[in-house]
């Protein structure tokens, strides 16, 4: 059974930085797509960014780009989502989700909570002084 479990979010203050930790286990890193998702309360949860398992293709949205990295190590079955430069419209709970059909690219709308069969718990960062 696949799992998912974030891990690396906490309280920062403004201009921070942090790495989130998306953990999979059941099945290789490499057969799935691995998207990064925010939610703050009475707002529906967003796509932020993606990577592609095929070729390492990436998704940002406007608001993080230049700001957030996404990348992957295979042989640990994780995905790291390094936040620099971080606002206060940052502060969210941030879910990682997998899909082995989805396909991350820069030239596709924002992904959508429906494109990813498989999500963790969340974890919450917060970015305040």
């Amino acid at each position: 059974q696949l799992q998912l479990v974030e891990s690396g979010g906490g309280l920062v203050q403004p201009g921070g930085s942090l790495r989130l930790s998306c953990a999979v286990s059941g099945f290789p890193l490499d057969f799935y797509a691995i998207g990064w998702f925010r939610q703050v309360p009475g707002k529906e949860r967003e796509g932020v960014s993606c990577i592609s398992n095929s070729d390492g293709s990436t998704y940002y949205t406007d608001s993080v780009k230049g700001r957030f990295t996404v990348s992957k190590n295979n042989a640990r079955n994780t995905v790291y989502l390094q936040m620099s430069s971080l606002k206060p419209e940052d502060t969210g709970v941030y879910y990682c989700a997998a899909d082995a059909s989805y396909y991350c690219t820069q030239s596709k709308p924002r992904p959508r909570v429906s494109d990813f069969a498989n999500w963790g718990q969340g974890t919450q960062v917060t970015v305040s002084s």
